[in-house]
């Protein structure tokens, strides 16, 4: 067997407008929303980089040029913080900043849907394969989902795409795939249905948000035909990219925040300040007060 092609890059479309947020989003992108104290865009890309992702691809929109100034360096601030004498915050803030040449920003100029967005990568891809992350999906967990995705993929050189179990009742809400033989740490995917009619499901086992695609995706999305919505679905191209090309499932075993609802922003919010030595005493001290509060005013 040949050796694979290095996942080298990663795709983050950061296009959508981020409605269930309104007002914050009105001007505020919502990757740039907070989780504890960072963006939730740096929790992904950290991610991406903890996986050996070498070269960062935004899809963005219009009003999203805070995205691209957030990844710049920021002079002023560095020196700022280097003559009040604040050298950890300087140290990090250079550690977390990616270096020259390693970031590109493309535009999805109509909001076409996700497989537009990845289509919309396409020159900055190339003919290798890449790694796609859903910036809404944030997730917590000792080593990152993408880095044993990669593992996955160096043994198999093929898609793979994350899953998690879901209660069986819920699977009709999302992309379900069906389980086939083990290989390695991962899974034969036999079958991918977008939100199976409820009973019809071949498993619980729901696309979580990460993949790692073959270049040939990008013909097929270009040719791909609108589906729900009125937009170019990624499920449909993947399911035309099954027939020629096998797909592996890498079953996660964390936790995932969809950061695009409250209710999951939120949870990230708590679950990530708690999983912090530096406040959380205060935050579980303050969280148990107020849950007993609550309980006694109800």
């Amino acid at each position: 067997m040949s050796s694979p092609k290095k996942i080298r890059k990663a795709v983050f479309p950061v296009a959508g407008l981020g409605t269930r947020f309104l007002p914050a989003t009105k001007s505020v992108p919502k990757e740039m929303l907070t989780v504890v104290d960072k963006p939730v865009i740096q929790y992904v890309v950290d991610e991406a980089r903890e996986a050996g992702i070498e070269h960062l691809i935004f899809v963005t929109g219009r009003n999203k040029a805070v995205i691209e100034d957030y990844f710049d360096a920021q002079v002023e601030l560095y020196h700022t913080l280097e003559q009040r004498g604040k050298l950890q915050d300087l140290e990090h803030l250079q550690n977390i900043q990616p270096q020259p040449g390693t970031t590109s920003f493309t535009r999805q100029q109509e909001p076409l849907g996700l497989g537009h967005a990845v289509w919309c990568a396409r020159e900055l891809v190339g003919d290798e394969p890449f790694a796609l992350l859903l910036p809404d999906m944030v997730m917590q967990s000792k080593r990152g989902c993408l880095a044993e995705m990669v593992e996955l993929y160096e043994q198999t050189q093929n898609n793979i795409i994350a899953v998690q179990e879901c209660h069986p009742e819920e699977a009709h809400k999302y992309g379900i795939v069906g389980r086939g033989e083990d290989v390695a740490h991962g899974f034969k995917i036999n079958q991918m249905v977008e939100k199976p009619a409820k009973g019809t499901a071949p498993s619980n086992l729901y696309i979580n948000g990460r993949y790692i695609l073959q270049p040939e995706i990008f013909k097929l999305l270009q040719n791909q035909e609108r589906g729900a919505g009125g937009e170019i679905q990624l499920t449909d191209a993947m399911l035309k990219l099954a027939e020629l090309q096998e797909f592996y499932g890498f079953r996660y075993e964390g936790r995932t925040f969809d950061c695009g609802s409250k209710e999951g922003f939120i949870e990230a919010n708590v679950a990530f300040a708690l999983s912090r030595a530096d406040i959380r005493p205060n935050i579980e001290s303050n969280l148990n007060m107020l849950i007993k509060e609550i309980k006694l005013s109800s």
